[in-house]
């Protein structure tokens, strides 16, 4: 149907009416056959994308449940190794490397559980944390214990993670070198995160300079350390007996890639 209309100039002009204009049933059924039809992809991308999700998962779990196993024989064999050494130092050496793996092994596990997590409550981390190393550590013992004390506080996956690290060498240290309690705390000081590692063993030796050690587990805290872009620092403990180890850094602080 069309519509003729006078212009102000007497000319006559056509145009289509308004029901010409609207779109016929078949273009109607068109539009919605192709409406339906872009749903349906849209749902089996989207299908897709959570089995491969889910499937990215399991991987991973399974990538970390070999892990820590393997990591566990790697300890398991150092002991046995470190039983049938030939001498005394050799043997010392080897128990060390299996304490220090068993440790890494418990700090992945405790790690694994922050997947997919932006930040952590720090103490309580730390918290279970020191109850695995005390499984590992103390379990000869039920005179020494680990204690961790301080102020709730979140901080970044990012920055927990390595201090994790930090607190099992710092921890597993002390274990070798005192026969006593340890204590770790954490807090705010001024602004600033502080993480204390604390014993009341033999203390540090004369001359101990920290930035030179050529220590294994002492190469590991520095370079930790300076991955958060922290300080580090060494005291005696309380009454001057045993060691303080103190590690600030920023709230903020984001660990480096």
């Amino acid at each position: 149907m069309t519509v003729t209309t006078l212009d102000t100039d007497n000319t006559a002009s056509v145009r289509p009416a308004a029901s010409d204009m609207r779109p016929d049933n078949k273009s109607r059924d068109f539009l919605m056959i192709e409406l339906k039809a872009s749903q349906l992809r849209e749902s089996d991308l989207i299908q897709d994308r959570d089995k491969l999700l889910e499937r990215q998962k399991l991987l991973t779990e399974e990538f970390e449940h070999r892990l820590v196993n393997g990591l566990q024989v790697v300890a398991s064999l150092l002991t046995l190794q470190s039983r049938n050494a030939a001498s005394p130092e050799t043997a010392a050496q080897l128990n060390d490397a299996a304490i220090r793996v068993a440790a890494i092994s418990r700090v992945h596990r405790r790690l694994h559980l922050l997947d997919h997590e932006e930040k952590v409550d720090f103490r309580v981390y730390v918290q279970e944390l020191c109850a695995d190393l005390s499984a590992l550590l103390l379990h000869d013992t039920l005179k020494r214990k680990i204690t961790v004390s301080g102020t709730d506080g979140y901080l970044p996956v990012a920055t927990a993670i390595p201090l994790g690290f930090i607190v099992s060498e710092l921890v597993t240290n002390s274990t070798k070198y005192t026969e006593g309690d340890i204590d770790v705390r954490v807090g705010d000081d001024a602004g600033v995160h502080l993480l204390t590692v604390t014993d009341d063993g033999f203390g540090l030796p004369d001359g101990f300079d920290p930035a030179h050690s050529k220590g294994l587990g002492m190469n590991i805290i520095r370079s930790l350390v300076k991955q958060i872009e922290g300080t580090l620092q060494f005291s005696p403990g309380p009454g001057g007996k045993g060691t303080s180890v103190a590690v600030e850094f920023a709230p903020e602080t984001r660990a480096a890639a």
